[in-house]
């Protein structure tokens, strides 16, 4: 039997004291995650002047502490993405159509009929609720793929994809439904101005950002320590950076809104049912749709939950740059990610039930 060296034993040990550590947080997430919640509300209502202090953190419509919460928790995740094998989803036309068929035609067909059924005598949150349907999520779907085992080539080349997507559609999918569809079924249109320029200044600080250090990263650790090292001993130490900002993004997140919740809580669950049925029903047409058109469970999970998400950074920049800080468009783009963090938890645990399933395994 061939003796491990010292050193290599050493490093087993290490990674050993590593796993149980990522374990813990991965199994009690949903408890992180409404812990964090509550965490947050309470902040924001026992220290208001803490509220204050986050909110003035802010550049134009990026609030500073929630940009670095979004962008190191998804820095870990694509520094594991092998970016050569990103042109493989080209490989499946079928279930690429079938994600931008769904993804893009009937994502914002769908939340422009949940919007308009349960929120046309609120036309402020109505509208609201339309231009988050607009974009599909390009930052928090990479969190949700790699805690449901998704294949990080395929969601990482979706997310670039609908990236290019969004700074390209955004503005004339705003105009068709706001403009066009709202006045035909009787309802006031809205008038949105915003500039490719402004969508694509968003998508590179969620996106660029977070994804050209791990590019570089990875190619210079790689080249420098060795694929073996990259893999046992460098990403078993910044995985537990994503949870640990994710549950930092929702405590910011909550703590803004913490008064807001407590004060306007039938408005917060107005919003928050057809958001929820929205993620459900996209997650669940998505993984059928995926299945039928010869996805394998890890693609599955990619193009379900990229469906799935929206991009709430987006959707909050536009209504607080149209209609003011206080509007209530900007309140139902506030909410969406407060409601999309624990449904696409509920997802993910969904994803995994389904894998056994469907997939057997």
């Amino acid at each position: 039997m061939q003796r491990v060296p010292a050193s290599q034993e050493a490093s087993v040990v290490k990674i050993d004291k590593m796993k149980p550590r990522l374990k813990f947080l991965d199994r009690f997430l949903t408890i992180w995650i409404f812990l964090a919640m509550l965490i947050g509300v309470a902040l924001g209502n026992f220290f208001p002047r803490l509220a204050i202090w986050i909110d003035v953190m802010s550049m134009g419509t990026t609030n500073v502490l929630l940009a670095f919460g979004l962008i190191i928790m998804m820095y870990p995740p694509l520094t594991k993405v092998d970016f050569s094998r990103i042109p493989q989803v080209m490989a499946k036309p079928k279930l690429l159509l079938s994600s931008f068929v769904v993804t893009w035609l009937v994502g914002p067909l769908l939340m422009f009929l949940l919007a308009t059924t349960f929120l046309k005598d609120h036309p402020e949150y109505m509208t609201g609720l339309i231009i988050i349907g607009l974009a599909p999520c390009i930052a928090m779907v990479i969190v949700w793929n790699d805690l449901a085992n998704g294949s990080k080539e395929w969601v990482t080349g979706l997310v670039g994809i609908n990236s290019l997507l969004q700074v390209l559609f955004f503005a004339f999918y705003a105009y068709f439904y706001l403009e066009i569809v709202l006045p035909m079924l009787g309802i006031p249109g809205v008038h949105v101005e915003i500039t490719m320029l402004q969508i694509a200044q968003t998508v590179g600080l969620y996106l660029g950002v977070p994804f050209i250090a791990a590019v570089i990263s990875r190619k210079w650790i790689i080249a420098s320590k060795g694929a073996q090292w990259f893999h046992t001993r460098f990403v078993p130490v910044i995985s537990p950076m994503t949870l640990i900002a994710l549950l930092f993004t929702i405590v910011v997140m909550f703590v803004l809104k913490g008064q807001m919740i407590v004060q306007l809580p039938f408005d917060v669950l107005r919003v928050a049912i057809p958001l929820i049925i929205f993620f459900a029903v996209m997650f669940i047409l998505m993984f059928f749709v995926a299945k039928w058109a010869g996805a394998d469970y890890a693609e599955n999970a990619a193009v379900s939950f990229t469906a799935s998400g929206n991009n709430f950074e987006l959707a909050i920049a536009v209504s607080i740059g149209v209609f003011g800080l206080n509007s209530g468009q900007a309140f139902a783009g506030v909410i969406g990610p407060l409601v999309e963090v624990p449904a696409l938890i509920l997802m993910v645990k969904l994803s995994l039930y389904l894998k056994k399933r469907i997939y057997g395994g």
